[in-house]
C-alpha cells in the first residue's frame, strides 16, 4: 500500500477573502470570475481601494492545489504537497496550516528569503469570487521543491492548472507528471481558469504531456480547451487529452467520464454565499473518494456534497470536525 493517496503540486498562497458589490469591482478594475496575476504595487493599490470592508477570512492558507490536497488529507486521505513559501510569518502559518491537516511537504530545512504569495478573494453577491493573485515566491517554484520518493509512493499526482503562468513552476509540474508516469503513479490536473486556458493554452498543452488519467474542469475551461461550442461536444474532444474526466457545471452539477461511460452528478442544493474554494473542494473529495476505492458516479455525488457545504459558507475551508462529519454522512464510515 502507497504512502499517499494524492502529491500535490500547486502555489502556495494566504487568501485575504472581502465581500463587495459588482459596481466596486468594476470601480477597482478587476475581472469577475476569473483569477489575474498582480504585482506588489497593484495588491496595495487594492487594499487602500478596499479599506472598511469586512474581511471574512483571513491568513488561511490557500492555493488551489493546497486546499484540495488538505480536504483529501482532512477526508482521510493522506496526502502530500510541493509549493513554495518564503521564511517569513506568513511561510510559518502556511506551513503550520497544512500539518495541522496532516499534509506533508519537502520544505523541512532553510526556505527562500522574500514574500510568501498572497491572494485577495473578492466576493460579489451573487457568490461568485474574483481573485487577484501576487505570486510571491511561488513563483520560483521549481524542480527543486520535488520529492521524487514521496511522489513515487502516491496513488496519484495532481497538477494545478495556474502552475503555468510560471517557467519554473511549469517545469516542475512536466517533470512531476515525466516522474509519475515512470512510477505508475496515475496523473490528473485541474484547468484551473478559463483565462489560464484561453491565455496559456501552450503551457498547459505542456504540462498535459501526450495525456494524463484525469482532468478536472469548468465547462467554459473544457470548451475553451477543446475549441468546442457546445457541452456534448466538449465532452467528445477531451477524450483526446485525458481517460478520465470531469466537467463541472456550477449549478448544473457536473458530468464523470470514467474511461467507459458518462455519468451526469446532480448538484447539491444550497444557498451560496462564495464560491472561492469550491472547485478544489471538489476535486479533493473526488480524490479521496476514488482512492478509497469508489466508482465515478459515487465520487461525483459526494464531491457535490462537500462543494455545496462549501459554498453554503465564507472561506474555501471547512472546520476540520466537519471533514468526518460528511464522511460519515456519505459513506457511513
Amino acid at each position: 500500500m502507497k504512502k499517499y493517496k494524492v502529491y500535490g503540486i500547486g502555489n502556495a498562497l494566504l487568501d485575504t477573502e472581502i465581500q463587495i458589490r459588482d459596481e466596486e469591482l468594476g470601480r477597482l478594475g478587476v475581472d469577475k470570475g476569473l483569477m489575474t496575476l498582480i504585482d506588489d504595487a497593484r495588491r496595495q493599490e487594492l487594499l487602500n481601494g478596499l479599506q472598511g470592508h469586512l474581511i471574512k477570512a483571513n491568513h488561511a492558507s490557500g492555493g488551489s492545489a493546497g486546499n484540495s490536497m488538505i480536504a483529501t488529507a482532512l477526508f482521510g486521505g493522506p496526502t502530500f504537497l510541493s509549493c513554495n513559501v518564503a521564511d517569513d510569518a506568513d511561510g510559518d502559518l502556511y506551513l503550520s496550516d497544512l500539518e495541522a491537516a496532516g499534509v506533508d511537504h519537502p520544505l523541512r530545512g532553510d526556505r527562500c528569503s522574500g514574500a510568501t504569495g498572497k491572494c485577495l478573494v473578492l466576493i460579489t453577491p451573487d457568490a461568485e469570487r474574483s481573485m487577484s493573485t501576487c505570486l510571491g515566491v511561488s513563483e520560483a517554484l521549481s524542480i527543486e521543491q520535488l520529492d521524487p520518493q514521496a511522489l513515487e509512493n502516491a496513488e496519484y499526482l495532481y497538477m494545478e492548472g495556474y502552475l503555468v503562468t510560471s517557467p519554473t513552476g511549469r517545469a516542475a509540474a512536466i517533470r512531476a507528471r515525466e516522474l509519475a508516469d515512470a512510477a505508475g503513479v496515475r496523473t490528473a490536473i485541474s484547468f484551473s481558469d478559463p483565462g489560464i486556458v484561453e491565455h496559456f493554452r501552450d503551457g498547459l498543452a505542456e504540462m498535459v504531456g501526450d495525456g494524463v488519467d484525469l482532468v478536472f474542469c469548468n465547462e467554459a475551461e473544457a470548451c475553451r480547451w477543446t475549441g468546442a461550442d457546445s457541452l456534448d461536444v466538449a465532452s467528445e474532444r477531451l477524450r483526446s487529452t485525458a481517460r478520465q474526466f470531469v466537467i463541472t457545471r456550477g449549478g448544473e452539477g457536473s458530468v464523470c467520464f470514467d474511461g467507459t461511460a458518462l455519468a451526469e452528478i446532480p448538484v447539491h442544493r444550497v444557498k451560496a454565499v462564495d464560491s472561492n474554494g469550491a472547485g478544489d473542494m471538489f476535486a479533493g473529495a473526488f480524490l479521496y473518494a476514488i482512492t478509497r476505492g469508489e466508482d465515478f458516479a459515487t465520487a461525483g455525488r459526494f464531491a457535490s456534497l462537500a462543494a455545496g457545504n462549501i459554498v453554503a459558507q465564507y472561506g474555501p475551508r471547512l472546520r476540520a470536525h466537519d471533514y468526518a462529519a460528511l464522511r460519515r454522512e456519505f459513506f457511513g464510515d
